[in-house]
C-alpha cells in the first residue's frame, strides 16, 4: 500500500544553528503522537549530518534538497549522493520547479541524479509540474507527463516504485495560489495513469503522489482528502514547527 508523505522542504532558509533548532522543534513535537502519515523533513546540505544527530529517524525522516548528476570529480561547489547519504539522510528532494527554473535542470540531468541517488540508497522526492501559461493554454497534462516520461521512464519497475513523485504547479508555489482541491485530484489521478500505463496498475497504486504548492493548515485536509492525493510536499509552512505540524495532522 501507498504512504502518506508530508515533507518538507526548507529550501534556502535557516542557518545552521536556525535549523537544527526547527529540526529539534519538529522531532519534540512528534514524541507521543501516532501521525497516519511519514514525516520528512529536507534541510541544506550544511545541517543534514547536525540535524541527523539530534532526530530520531524511526519518527522523522530527513532529506536533501538536491544532489549532483556526476558520481564525483572536479565540480567545485557540487554535492553529491553519496555525500548526502553519508551525513544519514535517507530521501533526496530533485526537478524541483526552482532547480529547473533557475538553474536549467533538464530531464537528461535528472535521469543522472535519479539512477546516482537510487544507487545510494537515497529515496528521491522527484518534482513535476506546469507553469501559469501551460496551465492556461490546456497542455498542463501533456507538459506533466512528458516530464515523467523523460526523465523517469528508463527505470525498472522495481526502482519505479522506490520513487516519491511531488505534483508542483508551478503557478502555486509561494503565490499564495492553490490548485483548487479538484485541480489537484485531477492531475494526480492523471499521474497515476500515465504510470499504470507504463508499469501496470499495481505499480501505480503504490506509487505516493505528494501535492506541492502553497500548502497550509487551513487547506491541507481537504486536499488530502481526495483519492489521489497522498500528502504534501511543503515548502514556507515547513519553517516553522507549529504549522508544518499543522498539516502533518491533517490526516
Amino acid at each position: 500500500m501507498r504512504k502518506n508523505i508530508v515533507a518538507g522542504n526548507w529550501k534556502m532558509n535557516t542557518t545552521l544553528q536556525e535549523g537544527v533548532a526547527l529540526a529539534k522543534a519538529v522531532n519534540e513535537a512528534l514524541k507521543g503522537v501516532e501521525p497516519k502519515c511519514d514525516v520528512i523533513i529536507a534541510a541544506p546540505f550544511t545541517h543534514l549530518a547536525s540535524i541527523n544527530g539530534v532526530i530520531d529517524q524511526n519518527k522523522l525522516g530527513l532529506g536533501a534538497e538536491n544532489c549532483a548528476d556526476h558520481k564525483s570529480g572536479a565540480y567545485t561547489g557540487e554535492v553529491s549522493a553519496s555525500m548526502v547519504a553519508s551525513t544519514g539522510a535517507t530521501y533526496v528532494i530533485l526537478g524541483h520547479s526552482e532547480r529547473r527554473q533557475y538553474y536549467g535542470e533538464t530531464s537528461a540531468t535528472l535521469k543522472e541524479k535519479v539512477g546516482l541517488a537510487l544507487a545510494n540508497n537515497l529515496t528521491p522526492i522527484f518534482c513535476i509540474g506546469e507553469v501559469l501559461e501551460q496551465r492556461e493554454n490546456g497542455t498542463y497534462l501533456e507538459v506533466v507527463k512528458t516530464q515523467i516520461e523523460e526523465a523517469l521512464f528508463d527505470l525498472s519497475a522495481e526502482d519505479f516504485s522506490k520513487i516519491i513523485l511531488a505534483y508542483e504547479p508551478v503557478w502555486a508555489i509561494g503565490t499564495g495560489k492553490t490548485a483548487t482541491d479538484d485541480q489537484a485530484e485531477e492531475m494526480h489521478a492523471f499521474i497515476r495513469d500515465v504510470i499504470a500505463k507504463k508499469y501496470g496498475n499495481e505499480v501505480a497504486e503504490n506509487t505516493s503522489i505528494l501535492y506541492g504548492g502553497s500548502c497550509k493548515p487551513t487547506n491541507a485536509k481537504a486536499l488530502f482528502a481526495k483519492p489521489n492525493v497522498d500528502g504534501g510536499l511543503i515548502g514556507g509552512a515547513s519553517l516553522d514547527a507549529e504549522s508544518f505540524m499543522g498539516i502533518v495532522t491533517a490526516f
